[in-house]
């Protein structure tokens, strides 16, 4: 199940479990909308790695850490730290190998 997390405090809960993709998003984006989906099925189907989306409208202060400049942002975290981001849609195959280490 996908988490909506708002605090530094709850990604690094989730990051001592293992490898994580944020998603960066905003209700009113039409892209972050289309990319919702995506990411579910990822989820359902057993995606290997913990999949969290926060809301840069509800969690500013953690958008901004991570320097989010437009969404959705992709931000893919391995051993605690950031291994790559990307931005705007991505379609499965995409996000599959952006997970890649």
């Amino acid at each position: 199940m996908i988490k909506h997390i708002e605090t530094r405090e709850e990604l690094n809960e989730l990051l001592k479990q293992g490898d994580v993709l944020v998603d960066f998003f905003a209700t009113w984006c039409g892209p972050c909308k289309m990319l919702s989906p995506v990411l579910e099925q990822l989820d359902k189907e057993g995606f290997p790695v913990q999949i969290v989306k926060v809301d840069t409208d509800e969690a500013m202060e953690l958008a901004s850490e991570f320097r989010v400049q437009a969404i959705p942002t992709l931000v893919f975290m391995s051993e605690g730290k950031i291994v790559r981001t990307t931005m705007g849609y991505q379609r499965k195959d995409q996000i599959i190998e952006f997970c890649k280490k």
